[in-house]
């Protein structure tokens, strides 16, 4: 059981921002889900007690009293499947952000889109007449906001980057996250008012870091500034990827220097290379199918 911790957290450490954010949800997630059981079985209800300090609720009175669910709610699932999700979302959207953006960016963002999410549930709650009485009570988890923002922020980007999706096929991601924003917006009058409310939060924020980071200004550097204190999540090792992220830049700033979907198309593109030539060296060249020996060969004319 030792050798299993020690690998997952060897691998927490090695991973990119979205893996350890990933990391840290599912970890939350089996904790509940554990001391869900062991609740059970001994008859007691404090997990739920626990559960209630964590959720982020939206009585003002009571968000007073713990004020961290703030934080805390980002990072808590309601069920296998609302994880699985969320995760999903994370990993695909978190991959293509980091082509774009840095890794201290994901972090900032991340929660920067769940505490406006939060936020937008809060004012939903209290100050809209027709959800103060539907919502009293209601509390607010997941990790869905903070997703949104990533999600967006990526389709500002690059809204024109292609993203296959299964029994779908090939869709820009710019209607991606367009379909995304107006799945919640239609579902204000649904069952989870409060919950697109925060999605939209989250949306907006997303559009907002893209928008003032292409004028120079960086809206989430001052929760970088505080997580920093906190040495939050291997700080040092981010500022490290950044520079080689920098220094990888300058390769092709020659030919486009400002044009991201370029350089997140060079990066596939050479990403294949590399496995071609994997594959040639160990099965031989006749392994190749036709495809793979055709842009062998234009990789050669371009070198």
């Amino acid at each position: 059981m030792g050798h299993i911790i020690t690998d997952l957290l060897n691998r927490f450490k090695q991973g990119n921002i979205h893996i350890q954010l990933i990391y840290i949800n599912v970890a939350v997630f089996v904790v509940f889900a554990l001391l869900g059981v062991f609740g059970f079985l001994w008859g007691s209800s404090f997990t739920s007690l626990i559960e209630s300090y964590v959720s982020l609720p939206s009585s003002l009175n009571q968000l007073m009293t713990q004020p961290w669910s703030l934080i805390t709610y980002m990072f808590m699932h309601q069920g296998i499947w609302h994880l699985f999700f969320n995760m999903l979302c994370l990993y695909w959207f978190g991959e293509l952000f980091l082509g774009s953006f840095s890794a201290r960016h994901l972090r900032g963002l991340y929660i920067l889109g769940g505490l406006v999410g939060g936020v937008f549930f809060i004012l939903a709650c209290n100050f809209l007449p027709v959800l103060q009485s539907q919502l009293s009570g209601a509390t607010l988890v997941g990790a869905s906001a903070a997703i949104m923002a990533i999600t967006v922020a990526v389709a500002f980007k690059l809204p024109n980057y292609p993203v296959n999706l299964f029994l779908i096929g090939e869709i820009r991601m710019k209607y991606i996250a367009g379909a995304m924003v107006l799945i919640s917006v239609v579902s204000v009058s649904g069952s989870n008012s409060g919950g697109e409310f925060a999605h939209l939060g989250g949306a907006l924020v997303g559009w907002l870091f893209t928008r003032q980071l292409n004028h120079g200004h960086d809206i989430v550097a001052w929760i970088n500034s505080i997580l920093d204190l906190f040495n939050w999540i291997s700080p040092r090792k981010w500022r490290a990827s950044k520079s080689s992220r920098k220094a990888k830049m300058k390769i092709h700033s020659e030919k486009d220097p400002k044009d991201w979907e370029y350089n997140v198309r060079k990066k596939n593109q050479n990403n294949e290379i590399d496995r071609i030539l994997e594959k040639l060296k160990q099965s031989g060249y006749e392994s190749l199918t036709t495809e793979e020996k055709k842009k062998l060969f234009d990789e050669s004319k371009r070198g």
